[in-house]
């Protein structure tokens, strides 16, 4: 904790280097692209309507505990912390690789590029949250004081995803298989979290493989929070923080411990 600690402290010093390469992210994505920022918003909403259409006309996916709720809410509240969750850990796993003039050249802490790349993404969710808002307007839904829960979950899941974007940085650097592997992991992950159906249908005999799932208890936790109406099972979610310091205590070891090579694997 302690060399998270100064790791921390010295990415202060260099607040202006993260913030030009957060804002770099941010323009060279969508550079010279006629909608622009538009894209931010519109391919979330194109999966949503698409996975509405297959997962709740089609199939007929329930909702179950919330079934009152209609089935794009219940999907997009958490299919965009699941989005920002793959795209970091998708960009991060380049963001050494894309930066190789920099680390040859100057020195600075070298989870900048991480971490600006994971910032870029959690802009992009925050404009991507409109359109959940706008849903959740238009079908006047109802809002209190345990959405407040919400900031919480979002640290944990940050913790979380840090840790996880440190070790597939650090590892593409010197193994370029990572990437692909990375890209078949999320997707099995996708479909072994709780996002296009409800926890409750899962049998009770593989629910203990979604209690060691971290986003699974993460996912739940915001539809606990945001349509549930209620707290989320404070349980689950002190046993994700757990899990999530331990993640982002382990993939920051094996960054620190690479960093030393990563000029002579660029």
């Amino acid at each position: 904790m302690f060399a998270i600690a100064k790791e921390i402290k010295d990415i202060i010093k260099w607040r202006e280097l993260l913030g030009q390469m957060v804002g770099r992210e941010v323009k060279a994505r969508y550079k010279q692209s006629i909608l622009g920022y538009f894209w931010i918003i519109l391919n979330p909403l194109a999966q949503m309507l698409v996975m509405s259409f297959a997962f709740s006309i089609i199939l007929r996916i329930p909702t179950n505990a919330a079934a009152n709720v209609p089935y794009s809410i219940f999907l997009f509240v958490a299919l965009l912390p699941w989005n920002l969750f793959a795209n970091s850990l998708s960009s991060a796993c380049g963001s050494l690789v894309g930066s190789a003039p920099l680390i040859t050249k100057i020195y600075f802490p070298r989870t900048i590029l991480v971490l600006s790349t994971v910032i870029a993404k959690i802009i992009d969710f925050l404009l991507a949250l409109t359109v959940l808002i706008a849903y959740m307007i238009y079908y006047q839904m109802p809002i209190n004081l345990n959405i407040l829960w919400v900031l919480p979950i979002f640290f944990i899941q940050q913790i979380f995803t840090m840790g996880l974007a440190l070790f597939f940085a650090a590892s593409n650097l010197l193994y370029r298989d990572i990437q692909y592997l990375l890209s078949l992991l999320l997707t099995l992950w996708l479909y072994l979290t709780p996002i296009i159906y409800p926890a409750d249908i899962v049998p009770e005999r593989f629910k203990v493989f979604f209690q060691l799932n971290p986003m699974a208890v993460i996912v739940n936790a915001y539809r606990q929070a945001v349509l549930g109406g209620g707290a989320p099972n404070l349980t689950s979610l002190s046993i994700a923080l757990v899990v999530s310091f331990i993640v982002l205590l382990m993939g920051y070891g094996y960054f620190k411990s690479r960093e030393k090579i990563f000029a002579d694997n660029i």
